[in-house]
């Protein structure tokens, strides 16, 4: 059994389709039924880099969008050994503490922002169910804006100061830590996307200050 989170609203994940259409034959001027093969190489290369299929990257009004300063939980749950039948077996709490752009230099790095502009955010998780959950926010947080697509926002700076967040929670445990994220500019929305329920899902969303 593996143990799985589930988001309050799901947004949807972009599939790479591939359609092949056959010729007709004979007398018969209809085309021949077209199939939809679905590479599934590309759908898994892909389900983290698009926490929505919209082309408006505001989360949806349902959605556990968390500001500076607020809380929000998730469902942790988890399948069977064929990634099936999906069921509900705790629940986290996260907290959004703060959100601070800052530059290479405040950090101690030489390396600059890929998308533009680096964010330390801090971030409480705590295990407020009765089963042991993972936090994976490495790779598994994207950012987009009113005028830019997904991209992974996460990155390497600042690892090995201070706790880890991506770990292992038993049950009342809790870690507060920063990460430092590479974000396009100034406000947008980043999207949690450690999930992996057959429905799929966002389990929180922080809203950047502008």
């Amino acid at each position: 059994m593996r143990a799985y989170i589930r988001g309050a609203i799901v947004p949807a994940v972009l599939l790479s389709v591939a359609l092949v259409t056959g010729c007709s034959s004979g007398s018969d001027d209809k085309a021949a039924p077209t199939k939809t093969v679905v590479d599934d190489t590309q759908e898994r290369s892909t389900i983290k880099a698009s926490p929505s299929a919209s082309p408006s990257p505001s989360p949806s009004a349902t959605e556990s969008v968390l500001s500076g300063g607020q809380t929000g939980t998730y469902e942790v749950g988890e399948t069977d050994e064929y990634g099936e039948n999906y069921k509900a077996t705790g629940k986290m709490s996260v907290t959004f503490v703060s959100a601070k752009y800052v530059t290479p230099a405040e950090i101690g790095t030489s390396s600059k922002p890929e998308h533009g502009q680096f964010v330390e955010v801090t971030l409480t998780f705590k295990n407020v169910g009765k089963s042991t959950a993972r936090v994976e926010t490495y790779g598994n947080l994207m950012w987009d804006d009113s005028s830019s697509a997904a991209q992974d926002a996460t990155t390497l700076e600042g690892v090995g100061e201070g706790d880890d967040l991506d770990t292992d929670y038993k049950p009342g445990q809790g870690v507060t830590g920063k990460l430092i994220l590479d974000v396009g500019r100034r406000g947008g929305f980043v999207y949690y996307m450690f999930s992996e329920d057959p429905e799929g899902g966002t389990p929180f969303v922080l809203k950047l200050p502008a």
